[in-house]
This record gives C-alpha cells, sequence and structure tokens, in this order.
C-alpha cells in the first residue's frame, strides 16, 4: 500500500484515497465530501491529487456555511477547513491533519495545480464541475447561485420605477407626513421616515436593524404608501399585487401577528381611500418556499423564470436566514418589474446553510454612503437631513438601497438586553464585563457561574425562571421572569376536563402555547453535557421529579416538540412549535388522547391538532439550539454556554441568544472566560457574493457631484 505522506497525498492518488477514507471515518469530513473526490478522479483519472483534495475541502466547506472555498485563508490555517479542535481529544491517533498534508505549499503552487485540469476546473462560464476566481475554489452551482444573485440586484438597481419617475415630491411627503405622526428621534432623524422615502423609489431596497428597531411598522407603512400612491389618482385602479414571506412558519406567524395590529392602527383618512388602502395591505404571511412552490422531493419550485410569481412586490422578512441557493431561485422567480424588500438584523446568525446574502449586502450600511442625489431626494420628501458622516461622493449604486435603522424603541437606555447586545456586537469583552456590572437598574439581566451539572441553580433559572437571581426582578406575579413549570402548570391548572367542549378544548390550548412561548432555553452546541441533548434529558428529568410531567414513552403531555423539515401536507412548516397535550375523547381509553397543538401560521390564532404518528421530523425543545431559535422571541431566553470555547460560539451566536429575549435574559455558566473567547470571535464566511454585486453595480452617474 502507498504510504501516506504529504508529497504522496498530494501525487498519488492511492494515498490521497486512503487519506479521505480515514477522514471520513473520523467524522472530519462528510461522505458526500469524500465521494465527489472519488467521481471526480473516475472522471479525469489523470488528475492531480491535490486538486481532488481542494475539490473535497470546497464541499466540506459548503457544510459548514462556505459557499467556497478560500485558498488564502485555506493555506493560512489548514485544519480550521475542516473545524478540527486543536488536538485530539480521545485518546486515538489521528489521521494526517490538513496542516500536515498542504505542509511547503503556497498559493500559486495551489494555482497551478488547479489550472493544469482545464476538464475540471476553469475560471467562469462553462461546463466543468469546480471554478476558480480570484483564489476561491467553487462547486459550479455554487458560483452560478452568486453570479445570478449580483446580475438579478444589478439590473433592480438600474430599474427605474415609474412612481419615482412620475411623482412629485410633495405627493409623498404629504403621505409620509400622514403615516408617520410619531416626532423624530434623538438624533433629529426619523429613521423609519427615512427609510420608508429611501425604498419608495427603489425596485429593490434593504431595511436592516436591530430588534425593537420597528422593521415590521416601516414597511406596513411602506406599503400603505405604495398602495396610497398606486390608488391615490384614481381610486379604481387595480392595487398593487403584494407577497409577504419569511423564510421559517415560526417567522411567518410572528410577522403575521405584527402586521395585522400594524394595519388596523394605520393612519389612514376615514374615507373611501382610506378604506381601500388598508384593505390592499396584505395581512397574510406565507414561507418563501411555500410562496416559490415547493416541489416534494426536489430542488426546483413552481415558481421560476419561465413561471414568475403574478407580484409586484415581495416583502421577504428575517432575510438574514436566506441562504444563497434560495435567494438566487426567489430572484430568478421574480418578474423583472417587481420589487423586492428585504428585512432584517444583518448582525444576527447567517442562514444554516451555505451563504450570508444579507450580511453581504449590509456589508456597509452602518457607514451609509448615500450619495448626494439620495441625500436630496430623502430630504426632499421626508423632511430628514442625513449627517455628514453618512454621505459619500464615492458611494455605489448598492448603497443607495440599504437603509439601517439606528434607534431602538424595545430596549431603553437603561436596558441590560440592549447594552449587552450592542456591547457583544462591538467585540470587546472589556464593554461586555461593563453591562454586567452595571448597576441596579439593569434588572433584566441574570448572569449564573454553574457549579456542576448537579447545580440546584440550572434548575432554578429553567424550571422556575430564577426570579431572586434578577435585581429587582418578580416584583409582581405579572413582572416575573418565568421557567418551564409556568406553561406546564397552566396545562394542569386550567385543563377543561374529560367532558369539555370543543371550544373550551380550544381555549385551553391557546393559553397552553402562549404560556409555553415564554421561555426558552438556548444552548450552543448538540452534544457534550451543556448541549442540546443532554439538556433536554436534565430538564425533562428535572420536571418529572417535580410532579409537572411524566416523561415516559416519546408523546407524553407537555412535550414540547419543533418540526425540523417542512411537511406540506401537514401544513407545517420547519421552524414551528408545538405542545402534546392530552385531549378530551370519549371514544379514547381513559377518556384522553394525545394530540400535538400547533398554533396556526395565518393570524388567526387558532390551534391545529396533529396526530403525533403523523410527526416524522420533530426534536424535542425543552432546549434547543441557537440557530433554532432564529426567527423567534420569548419573554424569557436563557442562554447555556458550553464548558470550553468552541468554534461554533461567536460573537454573531451570542448577539443571535440575546436578542431572542424581549424582557429577560439569563446567561448560564459552566466555567469563565467562554462568553470571552466567544466575544472575541466572528463568523466568517467564505464568499466572493460582495465582489459579484459589485460587478454588476457600476458607480452611478450622480449629476450633483
Amino acid at each position: 500500500m502507498t504510504s501516506i505522506t504529504p508529497q504522496t497525498i498530494t501525487t498519488q492518488w492511492p494515498a490521497l484515497h486512503a487519506l479521505l477514507d480515514q477522514w471520513t471515518e473520523r467524522g472530519w469530513l462528510r461522505p458526500l465530501d469524500r465521494a465527489l473526490a472519488v467521481f471526480l478522479q473516475e472522471q479525469v483519472p489523470d488528475a492531480p491529487p491535490l486538486v481532488l483534495l481542494l475539490a473535497a475541502l470546497a464541499s466540506h466547506q459548503l457544510g459548514r456555511g462556505h459557499v467556497c472555498l478560500d485558498l488564502a485563508a485555506l493555506l493560512a490555517d489548514p485544519d480550521l477547513s475542516l473545524s478540527l479542535p486543536p488536538e485530539s481529544d480521545d485518546g486515538m491517533l489521528p489521521p494526517p491533519r490538513p496542516s500536515w498534508c498542504l505542509a511547503g505549499l503556497d498559493l500559486p503552487a495551489l494555482n497551478q495545480a488547479l489550472h493544469q485540469v482545464p476538464a475540471l476546473v476553469v475560471a467562469g462560464a462553462g461546463t466543468t464541475p469546480l471554478v476558480l476566481t480570484d483564489a476561491r475554489l467553487y462547486l459550479r452551482r455554487y458560483w452560478q447561485y452568486e453570479q445570478d444573485i449580483g446580475r438579478a440586484i444589478g439590473e433592480r438597481l438600474t430599474l427605474q420605477e415609474k412612481q419615482h419617475q412620475t411623482l412629485a415630491d410633495e405627493q409623498v411627503r404629504r403621505w409620509l407626513d400622514m403615516l408617520f405622526l410619531q416626532p423624530a428621534q434623538p438624533d433629529g432623524i426619523n429613521w423609519q421616515r427615512v427609510a420608508c422615502a429611501l425604498a419608495a423609489g427603489s425596485a429593490f431596497a434593504v431595511i436592516t436593524g436591530g430588534p425593537g428597531t420597528g422593521k415590521t411598522t416601516t414597511v406596513v407603512r411602506l406599503l400603505a404608501l405604495l398602495q396610497a400612491l398606486q390608488l391615490s389618482a384614481d381610486l379604481q385602479a387595480m392595487p398593487l399585487r403584494i407577497r409577504m414571506a419569511a423564510p421559517t412558519g415560526k417567522a411567518a406567524a410572528r410577522l403575521n401577528d405584527a402586521v395585522a395590529g400594524q394595519v388596523e392602527a394605520l393612519p389612514l383618512p376615514d374615507d373611501a381611500l382610506g378604506q381601500r388602502i388598508r384593505a390592499a395591505i396584505p395581512t397574510q404571511v406565507t414561507t418563501v418556499h411555500r410562496l416559490l412552490g415547493s416541489r416534494p422531493n426536489s430542488r426546483h419550485f413552481r415558481h421560476h423564470a419561465r413561471n414568475p410569481l403574478p407580484v409586484d412586490l415581495v416583502v421577504v422578512d428575517e432575510a438574514s436566514m436566506i441562504d444563497l441557493e434560495l435567494m438566487s431561485q426567489l430572484l430568478q422567480a421574480l418578474p423583472p418589474e417587481a420589487r423586492l424588500i428585504l428585512l432584517g438584523d444583518k448582525n444576527q446568525l447567517a442562514s444554516v446553510e451555505a451563504g450570508a446574502v444579507l450580511g453581504a449586502l449590509c456589508d456597509r450600511a452602518d457607514q451609509g454612503h448615500y450619495l448626494p442625489r439620495t441625500r436630496d431626494w430623502l430630504s426632499a420628501v421626508s423632511g430628514d437631513t442625513l449627517p455628514p458622516d453618512l454621505q459619500d461622493q464615492a458611494g455605489r449604486s448598492l448603497d443607495q438601497h440599504i437603509i439601517m435603522l439606528r434607534q431602538s424603541h424595545r430596549f431603553s437606555t437603561d436596558s441590560g438586553i440592549g447594552r449587552l447586545a450592542q456591547a457583544v456586537n462591538g467585540g470587546d469583552p472589556a464593554q461586555v464585563a461593563a453591562v454586567w456590572e452595571g448597576g441596579s437598574s439593569l434588572s433584566d439581566l441574570a448572569r449564573v457561574r454553574l457549579r456542576g451539572e448537579d447545580d440546584q441553580t440550572l434548575e432554578q433559572v429553567l424550571i422556575r425562571g430564577g426570579a431572586g437571581l434578577f435585581r429587582n426582578g418578580g416584583e409582581t406575579p405579572e413582572d416575573t421572569p418565568r421557567g418551564y413549570a409556568h406553561y406546564l402548570t397552566v396545562m394542569r391548572d386550567t385543563d377543561p376536563g374529560p367532558d369539555a367542549e370543543a371550544a373550551a378544548v380550544e381555549a385551553w390550548a391557546e393559553a397552553v402555547l402562549a404560556a409555553q412561548a415564554e421561555f426558552q432555553c438556548l444552548c450552543v452546541i448538540r452534544g457534550g453535557p451543556w448541549g442540546v441533548e443532554q439538556m433536554n434529558q436534565r430538564i425533562a428529568q428535572a420536571l418529572g421529579r417535580a410532579g409537572l410531567i411524566n416523561p415516559e414513552g416519546i408523546w407524553y403531555p407537555g412535550r414540547p416538540v419543533m418540526v425540523t423539515g417542512n411537511d406540506y401536507g401537514l401544513g407545517l412548516m420547519n421552524g414551528d412549535m408545538g405542545v402534546a397535550l392530552a385531549m378530551p375523547d370519549k371514544q379514547a381509553p381513559g377518556g384522553r388522547i394525545v394530540r400535538v397543538a400547533f398554533p396556526a401560521t395565518d393570524g388567526s390564532r387558532r390551534v391545529r391538532w396533529v396526530l403525533p404518528s403523523r410527526l416524522s421530523q420533530v426534536d424535542t425543545v425543552f432546549a434547543m439550539t441557537v440557530h433554532k431559535s432564529q426567527g423567534s422571541e420569548f419573554r424569557h431566553t436563557a442562554l447555556v454556554l458550553p464548558d470550553a470555547p468552541s468554534p461554533i460560539l461567536t460573537r454573531e451566536l451570542i448577539y443571535t441568544a440575546i436578542t431572542r429575549a424581549r424582557r429577560w435574559f439569563s446567561l448560564l455558566m459552566p466555567r469563565t472566560g467562554v462568553l470571552e473567547a466567544g466575544v472575541k470571535r466572528r463568523v466568517l464566511r467564505s464568499s466572493g457574493l460582495r465582489a459579484a454585486l459589485l460587478s454588476f453595480d457600476t458607480a452611478p452617474d450622480d449629476p450633483s457631484t
């Protein structure tokens, strides 16, 4: 057998094949990644093994959320490409690491090897399975997604909206003044009104901002503005066809609830025009997959470039969760003249799948980079003047379509949650420590050092809510941090009994679901003593000891579950959460039968009952990963840190966990130093999307410069 040395690995296929087998057996490499290298070797037997190794690593990067393999980053830290720990921790003799395999190689050597195989690799358009551009190695499909997104957005950046061509500034200003009655914010600018004005003149716009900055409020008023401009000249005109979507069922349900209330509260004229405008604003939100028309067991959708969506405008909320592939397919399915508006928090975690689309779009949002013509337009129609530090004579076209909301209405200046989230975003552990030491006014934060897996404080927080750990917390029953005991007590104490009518059972389920949504335990990792799997078991056991559940079997009353895959037959989407309840049934033994109650995602607040046997893709979620919590909010959130630093624990993940909390946030730490290490670490996803966007975004011709 060929010996495995750095030279044989990069020059002899049997040695590389043996190495890939070892990596796969160890779990360092996915079987899919190994299979790709084997397939490419079969197609081109004389391909240099080094190229096949790079192809396997590029495939593996996709599984870690990267769109491509950044060759320079690979050489700087080869082991990071497989997300390997610093050293073996199980006593087994490990296989050779990427750092050992690539020792002595540099970027010119990698480029030279890749350029030797034109049957596998080219620099751009073509039919080869791999694409090499600017020291980034792609699987062709993902390179094409980036190009398609860049082209589609670039076309919209240059598209002159009919409204922008024909509308007088004073007409837009009149409607904005009517829709935004609230005074200016502390910096003298009403950012929601400015965002509305900017998006009104765009075929493509991104509205980003942290929690409580009013993204939903802004977009509802934007839709009212656009419908007003459409209908005010002719009351009999057809209103704009608008669809609203979100990545998950949970996010769609949240947006449903928010939009319904906002539409009713719009300050519109009390006449036929006002009524028509209000009626023309959609209050139904769907998932992006449903909007596009998912096809079972297929990557393709019913709507695409040849069968576009019948829409004039699409609004997508929680856009940080949209991956590269889905964004490409959404843009392809939009008619060329249709608008697209994205909403999201650029500081949140990116999608689980490959790509960080919102992050690439909002890369320069903090600094604005608005041209003089944009400044003048916004001033004319909104009455607000952009500060000088957000203006840039050399701004790009894309910059003129991105707006960041900069004032939180949820968190006051003395809010611990708001200050902690801001400090984490800054990436400075000293600032984070200063927030924790911030004084008695910060009554919404609790930090607990756990002394072991059986620490009673853990149960105090997760089961009872840990009210005594918060400064001034729990002064009244209505303002008390709650744990899981709360919803289980509601389930027990408000049970309508075995002879209850359907309406009473429905009301009971609604109350349980609402109570269950008040608190959530989040974890960083899945395995280990502080990961999701063991925390779920530990919490269930503690609740059992407290007599709140009887966790025998799989489907017991009180079990909280999350759907982990789209089920179009049941109408359940990935991320939907429900609770198993023993509902009255006179035909069942004992007069009870377990059904899983899910809140309807159509804004009706009704309950959907599902047989447990029909739920094949669900997880118990006494604890869930921070990734799974995206698109959700809870009154009280508790984050359990691992007992050692992890590549997964980044400032984006910590920020996302903190901002899931509306009223209280608890941090549970088995060991000091882990939080600080996570705050210093950023999510860095290899991608060329920003370059693709700029390649289709020429510097605009600004007559005012």
